[in-house]
């Protein structure tokens, strides 16, 4: 009977060592992804099917978001998807009451909860701070005689070293903000 020998002039694989070669960055997780992560995983446990489906529509979208050429980085980011999807939620909510739906209208109820509980956990500038914040470039934007109009403070203010540029404001607050001062 014949053998033959398998030569090979690799190593075996477990002297060699795991190396990752396609990249060496790690795209950044937003702080509030980890805990819905690990609420999904207690919402599984608890058999709570509202907070389930809420959870499983956000982490997807943020995994889908990942994919663009603008991915959900930072916990004000996930704030303004988690808005937008409880804003949606209230407009079904309201038009299912008006087709005289209740049970659906509960369930997008609920998950208006949900999507609001989880907002509430994001941390940013009290509404205030950010107005002295505004009224500070408006009076700056005046005395240097350029044009005042809502587009060029919020240029002004996100803009690379300005006024909101890293700070946990979030922009369509901020854009409300503006456009109040700048009418008054």
């Amino acid at each position: 009977m014949f053998h033959s020998l398998r030569l090979s002039t690799r190593a075996p694989l477990r002297s060699m060592r795991m190396v990752r070669w396609n990249s060496t960055a790690s795209p950044t997780t937003p702080p509030l992804m980890a805990t819905l992560r690990t609420d999904l995983k207690t919402a599984m446990r608890a058999k709570d099917t509202s907070r389930l489906n809420v959870l499983r529509a956000v982490i997807s979208e943020f995994n889908n978001s990942q994919k663009t050429a603008s991915p959900i980085q930072t916990d004000i980011q996930l704030l303004s998807l988690l808005r937008k999807r409880a804003s949606a939620a209230r407009d079904a909510a309201k038009e299912f009451a008006e087709a005289e739906r209740p049970d659906l209208k509960e369930k997008e109820e609920a998950q208006v909860a949900v999507l609001e509980e989880y907002a509430s956990q994001v941390k940013t500038l009290a509404v205030e701070e950010v107005e002295t914040i505004i009224a500070n470039e408006i009076t700056a934007i005046k005395e240097a005689g350029k044009k005042l109009d809502v587009g060029q403070v919020l240029k002004s203010l996100f803009a690379p070293g300005g006024a909101l540029d890293g700070k946990p404001a979030d922009r369509k607050e901020v854009a409300g903000l503006v456009k109040k001062a700048v009418s008054a």
